[in-house]
């Protein structure tokens, strides 16, 4: 039950703060804290416990998956239609493990940085807490009825954050995110329920929902409507490419990819700290684990014949999320685009469908998910002493607050790709499994490795730029003394919060084998069903 304890723990902490009685608000934060490291503390038992070189038929195979929990939830008899099987289903491979630890230190990351909030924090501490339970059910959920309520589940709470808790245009892009999610999610629904439809369990003859059932050309019934359906054409397409389609949007969303991503600067730009954390930390990072888990899980025929242009989404989301990005003045929404020019990378790290891509496109996601936490939370410092984000408002920065300068360098740095650090190995081994996959399987040319190239070109260029503006020269502020009064140096619980994410930046550039010796397994798993 291991599982369960690590997706509900959060909940019931919730649901305390809930009960406790509003004149005891100022130890909400300190409750949600101890959630949140509880469940850190269980995730880091569960990676020193994981075990490697668990080979039990491939990804297909429930034999795959450790710590396994899987409960009968609804058992609907149908009449002559048959049985209607929905389990409790949880389980984690070396995919999920290293995406639940990561997500569990964000959201350590996030709760500290809440401390900033001041208003309603019995509902803000209870929906964050109820966040974090959808967060990680979604990566450890292998029913797919179950992974899509996770999946809904962080809707609403993130709409409520955004939208109370949120900058002077925060019902704008709170209204905007949640309309983008949910196109996605209403169209994915109609997917699930066509592949329930078509997916038998062969143990029991039902009807089933379990993902890895539905990885198993074997189980679909060739007489259910759905799979005469799959044989037919939808808008010109085969039904099977429309749904591979239709899930690849509604995850492409989340991560996100160009053009799906307007929404995230502008929910970036408006969201408070603690919220922009969980966004580009956790949330881009279900979308990218959705697209490897269900689109190259249920439909391996359709990846491989689309990896073309999944690899050329990739490729344009590098490009023109580093454009955008040298062209902004607002700190917060610079970081906003990187992120969508860095899980760029994902992408093509899949579609190039070798086991060096995908490592790479894990180990990026692994990697994005600590540093965009860590930049997040340094603009917040800066944005909560003095109210402002305008690049051109700062300068000399690093004669005022060395420590927080330090931070920063640490997080840009590794941002741009320096060797030694985290984000390099991720770049470097997406960009190799590119390179590889023209060679290897002939889906990808060498070009769209090129071209992803360029993009640490540009990132280098508005990192560095924007550390030269800010940091660098004779002291210069908008606010003149004001500011340089309230612009104070990292107080102890700042520190608590940067510290760890810039030593796990620093660990995983010297020691990726952290992510890799845990993922290895499952990513050659996953190549070799995809071939």
């Amino acid at each position: 039950m291991i599982l369960s304890l690590l997706i509900f723990i959060p909940l019931l902490f919730a649901l305390v703060i809930i009960v406790l009685p509003s004149s005891m608000r100022a130890g909400f934060k300190y409750i949600a804290l101890l959630a949140t490291l509880v469940q850190l503390g269980i995730s880091i038992w569960m990676y020193l416990h994981f075990q490697t070189g668990i080979h039990f038929g491939g990804v297909s195979n429930e034999g795959q998956f450790q710590f396994v929990q899987k409960i009968p939830w609804i058992n609907l008899d149908l009449g002559g239609m048959g049985k209607m099987q929905v389990d409790y289903f949880v389980g984690i491979d070396g995919i999920s493990i290293t995406l639940v630890l990561m997500t569990s230190l964000v959201m350590v990351i996030a709760a500290l940085a809440s401390w900033e909030i001041k208003s309603n924090l019995k509902g803000f501490f209870s929906l964050f807490l109820l966040l974090n339970t959808a967060v990680i059910g979604v990566f450890c959920a292998l029913d797919f009825f179950l992974f899509y309520i996770f999946y809904e589940l962080m809707l609403l709470p993130l709409y409520f954050l955004i939208g109370m808790w949120g900058g002077a245009r925060r019902e704008y892009a709170a209204i905007k995110f949640f309309l983008y999610t949910l196109f996605g999610s209403v169209f994915m629904l109609l997917v699930m329920v066509g592949l329930y439809l078509s997916v038998k369990d062969p143990a029991t003859g039902s009807h089933t929902f379990n993902i890895i059932q539905m990885m198993n050309p074997a189980n679909y019934d060739s007489s259910s409507v759905f799979s005469v359906l799959a044989h037919k054409t939808i808008l010109g397409m085969p039904a099977r490419t429309v749904g591979f389609v239709v899930l690849f949007i509604a995850f492409a969303i989340k991560v996100p990819i160009v053009p799906l991503h307007t929404w995230l600067p502008d929910a970036h730009v408006e969201a408070p700290t603690p919220v922009s954390i969980i966004l580009a930390g956790i949330l881009l990072k279900v979308g990218g684990y959705g697209i490897i888990r269900i689109c190259l899980g249920i439909f391996p025929e359709i990846a491989s014949s689309g990896a073309f242009w999944l690899g050329l989404l990739g490729v344009i989301s590098i490009i023109y999320g580093a454009l955008n990005a040298l062209a902004q003045r607002d700190l917060k929404r610079l970081i906003a685009y990187s992120s969508v020019s860095h899980m760029g990378f994902v992408l093509l790290g899949i579609a190039s469908q070798t086991p060096e891509g995908i490592s790479g496109a894990l180990m990026q996601m692994v990697s994005h998910g600590f540093l965009s936490a860590m930049l997040f939370f340094l603009v917040g410092v800066v944005y909560n002493r003095v109210h402002d984000r305008d690049i051109y408002n700062f300068r000399g920065l690093a004669t005022l607050m060395p420590k927080y300068t330090t931070f920063v360098m640490i997080a840009f740095f590794a941002s741009l790709g320096i060797p030694g650090l985290s984000a390099f190995i991720g770049e470097a081994f997406s960009l190799l499994g590119a390179f590889e996959s023209s060679s290897v399987n002939g889906y990808l040319p060498y070009w769209m490795a090129i071209c992803g190239s360029v993009g640490i070109v540009l990132s280098a260029a508005y990192f560095l730029w924007t550390l030269q503006r800010m940091f660098f020269g004779t002291l210069s502020l908008k606010g003149g003394d004001v500011w340089k009064t309230a612009l104070a140096d990292l107080d102890l619980r700042e520190i608590l919060a940067l510290m760890p994410l810039a030593l796990i930046t620093l660990v995983l550039g010297v020691m990726p084998s952290l992510v890799f010796d845990k993922i290895n397994d499952s990513v050659l798993a996953l190549v070799h069903f995809l071939k």
